[in-house]
């Protein structure tokens, strides 16, 4: 039986791009299945998935009663993804900032022999940003930098939401110990992986900024990550991302 993979796609008022999102995931893979994790989106985001799935057994949807982060909505998805008996499972945004094209070359790669979950990339050779602000690109950088020193992970882009993860992965780790929501989200899998001996890989992805929706980014996600990476480190000298 071929292995199956599932890409999440946590959804807040994504009605613009969540058609044209959906059918370019699921044209670059017959073995690709969507779930789209919907936060009670008041755009009706939910209705045209639903709409959707009427014709289409290969996408799925979780609907929440509100905004709850992003990093609880992943958590639901990898959860279901696990139940429903998935190989591989991943991340990616509604708002073709991450390309699909990109899908396969991700799957590729964690398919290889040690590899554990493969990163879309911006800051490996390759890999890049469009359409950012100076301003933009400096705090994702330095952002970038700041996790790498604080938990000495052998990640470029530790922040990155672009993620091709094993089941193996998603078994190993407690998800329940997952506690950042916001983008810190991102750095605090990685970070647990990293704790349990995981196999990282890293693929160039260039980054396009968003061309229709609204940016999810704001100051309190800023902050949570910026204090969650030190609470983080701090938490892991006791082992509490380490696999009983």
């Amino acid at each position: 039986m071929p292995d199956k993979s599932l890409i999440i796609i946590p959804t807040y008022n994504e009605k613009e791009n969540i058609i044209s999102i959906i059918e370019a995931v699921l044209s670059e893979n017959e073995s690709f299945d969507v779930l789209i994790v919907d936060d009670n989106s008041p755009d009706g985001t939910a209705a045209i998935v639903e709409d959707l799935i009427k014709n289409n057994s290969r996408i799925l949807i979780h609907k929440r009663s509100g905004k709850l982060g992003l990093g609880t909505a992943y958590i639901a998805g990898f959860k279901i993804a696990l139940q429903k008996g998935y190989d591989y499972i991943f991340e990616m945004d509604a708002d073709f900032s991450h390309d699909p094209k990109k899908l396969n070359e991700l799957l590729a790669k964690c398919k290889e022999p040690g590899v554990d979950l493969v990163v879309g990339s911006r800051y490996t050779k390759g890999g890049g940003l469009e359409n950012w602000s100076k301003y933009r690109l400096f705090l994702s950088f330095s952002a970038s930098l700041y996790v790498r020193l604080i938990a000495n992970i052998n990640v470029m882009d530790p922040t990155a939401g672009f993620i091709c993860y094993s089941r193996k992965v998603l078994e190993t780790l407690d998800l329940d110990k997952i506690k950042l929501k916001g983008y810190g989200f991102q750095i605090e899998m990685k970070y647990a992986a990293h704790c349990n001996d995981l196999k990282i890989a890293e693929v160039p992805i260039i980054f396009r900024d968003r061309q229709l929706g609204q940016s999810k980014m704001n100051g309190s996600i800023i902050i949570e990550a910026i204090v969650g990476v030190v609470k983080m480190k701090y938490k892991s000298f006791s082992g509490y991302y380490r696999a009983d």
